[in-house]
């Protein structure tokens, strides 16, 4: 559906398209972008598959991991690895003035900083230049968040139109300076407060922000109203030497997960919620003696803060959720089960019960030489 809304007024006005949405099968997702351009009324639109992400085969049981220790210390199937690729694989496919370049998993700054490289010229190595490039890309991979989106706050941080939100626009000069803005017409705000809030999104340190393509240092970045309003001039970022690996994401089986829920209204109904957690507890724990991870929370009273942590001290409209990660689906189906039988066996007054049980995947960080990821590319046409 994206492809068929963007292709027609983009393959016609000249516009390319870059994008990371193939999840892990950026073949398949060409083929399709492809199609949606021929059911489209579009012909001879060519579409770049960007291939080599995928580095399963380099990584092993002895692969150290970011957050301690090897994958194959995890005790949980090892499902696949992919590798952050940056803006040099995507430049291999802007090369092949594809209409449409799809990947698999790429650094998202990068996908904004490859046809900045290709447009000015930049050497692979100019890292001021990636570096204030990086920044523009940061701003922008989040979409709506640095037009008001993430940054809307009743009350506090009003933004106009949020239903028709628009996305953000760069405009870049040379130098890797750009003005922040969107569409006249749409939705949103684009201002200081939400530029400063995105360019900090997520950064753990802005003096050395680290990308597959550059260390980018955003302490010295400059931001201010361009004028005519919704236009945010930013500048003063650099950058350094980018990392010598690239960072991956390692993924394991995680089991099932277990979720179900059911409501509390009235008075009492948080000691009523919190007895009924009790209840589902205990018997997962001491009569089934299942030790599996748990959690019980209170939603409405205490749920996405420390359990210890309250919100009232007596809510009147409470769901308890309970969460397991099991190891079989026998598991899952045994606390499904358990939350159910509140409905008879729990406290009075449980209502609206809803359960399922999904396959999951959990995620470990890793790294990896440059010189062990090979990117391809292949290009398809409508």
């Amino acid at each position: 559906p994206r492809m068929r809304a963007v292709l027609p007024p983009c393959v016609r006005g000249g516009t390319r398209v870059i994008t990371n949405m193939c999840a892990a099968n950026p073949l398949a997702a060409a083929k399709a972008a492809a199609q949606a351009a021929r059911e489209s009324g579009l012909r001879g639109v060519r579409v770049a598959a960007l291939e080599g992400d995928d580095v399963s085969a380099a990584l092993g049981p002895d692969t150290e991991l970011w957050e301690g220790g090897r994958i194959g210390d995890m005790g949980r199937e090892f499902i696949g690895a992919n590798a952050y690729l940056g803006a040099d694989a995507v430049l291999a496919a802007l090369e092949t003035d594809a209409d449409v370049i799809v990947t698999g998993r790429v650094a998202d700054p990068s996908l904004f900083l490859a046809p900045l490289r290709r447009h000015f010229g930049w050497a692979a190595d100019d890292w001021p230049a990636l570096g204030a490039g990086t920044m523009v890309g940061h701003l922008l991979e989040c979409a709506g968040q640095v037009s008001g989106g993430y940054f809307a706050d009743p009350g506090f941080k009003e933004v106009p139109d949020l239903a028709r939100l628009g996305f953000p626009l760069a405009e870049v000069g040379a130098d890797g300076g750009a003005v922040i803005t969107k569409l006249s017409g749409a939705g949103g705000r684009v201002d200081s407060q939400t530029v400063k809030e995105q360019l900090l999104y997520e950064v753990h340190d802005p003096a050395e922000y680290l990308t597959p393509d550059v260390s980018a240092d955003f302490s010295g970045a400059s931001i201010e109203d361009a004028g005519g309003g919704d236009r945010v001039r930013v500048g003063g970022a650099t950058g350094k030497a980018r990392p010598e690996r690239l960072k991956v994401a390692a993924a394991f089986d995680g089991g099932f997960l277990a979720e179900a829920g059911i409501s509390y209204a009235g008075p009492g109904a948080q000691a009523r919620a919190g007895l009924a957690a009790r209840v589902v507890e205990e018997r997962m724990r001491k009569i089934h003696r299942v030790d599996s991870p748990l959690r019980a929370d209170l939603i409405g009273a205490r749920s996405l803060h420390a359990a210890a942590r309250q919100y009232a001290e007596d809510a009147r409209d409470v769901r308890l959720r309970c969460a397991m990660r099991a190891a079989s689906r026998e598991e899952a189906e045994l606390m499904l089960w358990e939350v159910e039988s509140l409905l008879c066996c729990g406290p009075a007054g449980g209502g609206g019960y809803r359960g399922g049980i999904t396959p999951s995947v959990f995620t470990r960080s890793a790294f990896i030489d440059r010189a062990a990821v090979s990117p391809s590319v292949k290009v398809f046409s409508s």
